[in-house]
């Protein structure tokens, strides 16, 4: 309680400074509106205090109400809202337990495969499916697209397949090449019968032509925005956006991973070159998971339902057993923060390696304090980030952690050819996270997302591949020479390391 009213009091301190001195200054009308501006911040405040952030959050949020209370005060509107984020996503949240509820009771076979798993995996999976309310499965065929043109190709394929419905998810889409053929293919599947819905977010897509959306809409295919924003300044749900990238095809063939729609996956954006990536096609079983989270957004989107035996029947079982396959959502609706602490789960019970790609890497302090326990503990952890930044402040602030981490024994590579957005974690060689989720608290907090949790399947292999291969095109950063670089850039990026926590 103490701390609550000393953060009140700071607040209404540097608030009533600001106005004071500004009324002294200028008088007047601006004199009134900078007390009304002070108002607001001490308001402000004290929502924040009472939501009980993380502390890094709170101090961030008051030095910039205190130095620049203007640029704060609408940061803050557009970013910093966290209140009544229960009371919004409360309804969709308790809906989507009981949809999970109905597929929680899978054949023995998963049962029994389970009950045969190395002990720490096994926790590791009953931690995912308590949090995540999501069976594993011993009957799902997982396959490693690499980078764009085998992703896409591989798309387009299957949906020219489909016979009685398509579904999909992104944060973005484009209208441009791939995102043109990506029509095309709609437009013909529409006209030969088959459903299509198609949810994109609204500030992930806000470039997006209407153009493009009506011609989809005109045909048929049933498309919505995630979050639409007619007044972003109020709109409690500006901060919450719905980072998923999912395709489930006749309830059989699924996909998901880092890869959005528009050419700059293609390695065709000349500012950022070669995109590498990673996504995954999935068969069997575990898209039944993949469908019902995306019937759960589209009912969150439209108010419209279609929970039923027609798009969730179980997906016949393949002909042989593969590894466990197990399909997690996690969002700001959730009663725990459930990715992140599988996360860290995976890299405390790690008992070799540790080994993790990530486009942004901002962690909180649970994860950055266990990857640099693991490393003191000598298992082998290792860090692929990019070398060349697409969000600046991001870049600049993921800097910021590379010297406790390097003096831990932490290795961290920068890849070289090009511009890297694979969301890879890989433990002792076995265990393996692919999806959407990026190692930020944004990620692990703001977004919605959908990571697959792979043990022991061949997917498990490919991605310790690829991995490998990564390495070798990147630049290994030497603690000696990082710690050399010039004070203005360190400034900055201390400078970023402060601002993130408000993006």
């Amino acid at each position: 309680m103490k701390n609550k009213v000393g953060i009140s009091l700071l607040i209404l301190l540097l608030g009533s400074t600001w106005y004071f001195l500004l009324k002294e200054v200028n008088g007047g009308l601006f004199g009134y509106f900078s007390l009304i501006l002070t108002l607001f911040l001490v308001i402000i405040g004290f929502i924040i205090f009472l939501e009980n952030r993380d502390p890094a959050h709170t101090i961030a949020w008051l030095v910039v109400f205190g130095a620049f209370p203007i640029i704060g005060f609408m940061f803050y509107f557009l970013f910093g809202r966290n209140f009544r984020k229960d009371r919004i996503f409360r309804k969709k949240y308790f809906l989507d337990k009981q949809s999970f509820v109905k597929i929680d009771s899978e054949a023995e076979l998963n049962y029994r495969k389970f009950k045969e798993m190395e002990e720490h995996p096994q926790k590791l999976f009953s931690l995912a499916q308590r949090l995540g309310n999501s069976p594993i499965s011993f009957t799902t065929e997982t396959r490693i697209l690499t980078n764009g043109e085998e992703t896409f190709s591989n798309i387009i394929q299957e949906l020219k397949k489909a016979k009685h419905h398509i579904h999909l998810e992104y944060y973005i889409v484009r209208d441009d090449h791939i995102g043109g053929v990506l029509k095309d293919v709609l437009i013909q599947k529409v006209r030969e019968g088959v459903k299509v819905r198609f949810i994109y977010d609204a500030v992930g897509s806000w470039k997006l032509a209407r153009s493009y959306i009506y011609e989809l809409r005109n045909v048929g295919v049933e498309i919505v925005a995630f979050g639409p924003l007619r007044l972003p300044l109020l709109n409690n749900k500006f901060n919450f956006r719905n980072h998923r990238k999912i395709i489930v095809i006749d309830g059989s063939v699924g996909f998901m991973g880092g890869l959005n729609i528009g050419d700059e996956y293609l390695g065709r954006n000349p500012n950022f070159g070669f995109w590498r990536d990673t996504h995954l096609m999935v068969k069997g079983e575990a898209v039944r998971t993949l469908q019902l989270i995306f019937l759960q957004d589209w009912y969150y989107s439209t108010d419209h339902s279609f929970l039923s035996d027609e798009y969730l029947q179980t997906s016949l079982p393949l002909h042989h057993e593969h590894g466990g396959v197990q399909m997690i959502a996690g969002g700001p609706d959730s009663e725990w923060t459930i990715i992140k602490s599988i996360f860290f789960k995976m890299i405390t019970s790690a008992e070799e390696s540790v080994w993790i790609a990530s486009p942004y890497f901002v962690p909180d302090d649970d994860i950055f304090q266990a990857l640099k326990v693991a490393a003191l503990s000598g298992l082998d952890v290792r860090l692929l980030v990019p070398k060349n930044p697409d969000k600046r402040i991001v870049f600049h602030a993921s800097r910021t952690y590379f010297p406790e981490m390097l003096a831990a024994g932490v290795r961290i590579f920068q890849y070289n050819e090009g511009f890297m957005h694979s969301k890879i974690v890989i433990v002792d060689h076995q265990l393996a996270s692919i999806g959407t989720t990026n190692m930020d608290m944004r990620s692990f907090h703001l977004n919605f997302e959908v990571n697959a949790f792979l043990y022991r399947t061949e997917s498990t292999q490919h991605l310790v591949n690829d991995f490998l291969e990564d390495i070798k095109v990147s630049q290994e950063v030497n603690i000696d020479e990082f710690t050399k670089r010039n004070m203005g850039l360190k400034i900055l990026e201390s400078t970023c390391r402060l601002l993130s926590p408000l993006l």
